[in-house]
C-alpha cells in the first residue's frame, strides 16, 4: 500500500454547461450517490438555466462539502447511473487519471479519507453545514491505495459484487 495525493491521480473537472449539453441537475445523497434532484427533494432546486454549472459526465466523481450524521466530512460519489448530469459549483468535481475508479468508490465509502479532510478543514470554518475547503487543498488531501492496480481493481470488483447482493437481499 502507498500514500498518493488525490492531485497525482485525479484532475479537477470544471467544464461548464455553456451549451446546455444536459438538463439533468443531480445532487449528492450519502446513501444514493450522484441522483436526479429532482426526484430526491421532489422538485428542481437548481436554476432552470444550468448553462454556469459544472457538466459531470459517467464515471466522473463529485465531492459535497455539506456535512450531515451519516457524512460528518462530506460524501464523495461516483456519477454512475446517467451519462451526464449538472452540479452547482460548489461541489469539487474530478476525474481518475490512474488506478480503478471502483476502488476508489470502495475507499470513500469508508472513513480512511475523512483525516485528510479534517487536516484542510479549519476549526469554525463551517457554514450552515458547509466544509469551508478550497479545491487546491482537496487535491493535496492523500489516499492509502494499493500499489498495483490488479490489487485496486481486486478490491473494487469484490465490493462492487458484494454491494450488489446486498442490495439484492434487500430487495427480497
Amino acid at each position: 500500500w502507498e500514500q498518493r495525493r488525490l492531485g497525482e491521480v485525479a484532475h479537477r473537472v470544471t467544464r461548464k454547461n455553456e451549451e446546455g449539453m444536459s438538463d439533468l441537475p443531480l445532487t449528492i445523497s450519502a446513501q444514493h450517490g450522484l441522483v436526479d434532484q429532482r426526484d430526491f427533494f421532489n422538485s428542481q432546486v437548481a436554476s432552470r438555466d444550468m448553462r454556469g454549472y459544472y457538466l459531470l459526465e459517467r464515471g466522473e466523481f463529485a465531492y459535497n462539502k455539506s456535512t450531515s450524521s451519516d457524512s460528518p466530512w462530506g460524501a464523495i460519489k461516483r456519477l454512475t447511473e446517467y451519462e451526464k448530469g449538472c452540479l452547482s459549483t460548489l461541489y469539487i468535481c474530478f476525474g481518475l487519471d490512474e488506478g480503478d475508479p471502483d476502488f476508489l468508490v470502495t475507499y470513500y465509502e469508508t472513513s480512511r479519507w475523512h483525516r485528510g479532510i479534517r487536516m484542510i478543514a479549519a476549526e469554525g470554518a463551517r457554514n450552515h453545514g458547509l466544509l469551508n475547503i478550497a479545491p487546491g487543498d482537496f487535491f493535496e488531501t492523500e489516499l492509502t491505495l494499493p500499489g498495483k492496480i490488479e490489487e485496486q481493481t481486486a478490491i473494487g470488483a469484490l465490493f462492487a459484487k458484494l454491494d450488489s447482493l446486498i442490495a439484492l437481499h434487500q430487495r427480497e
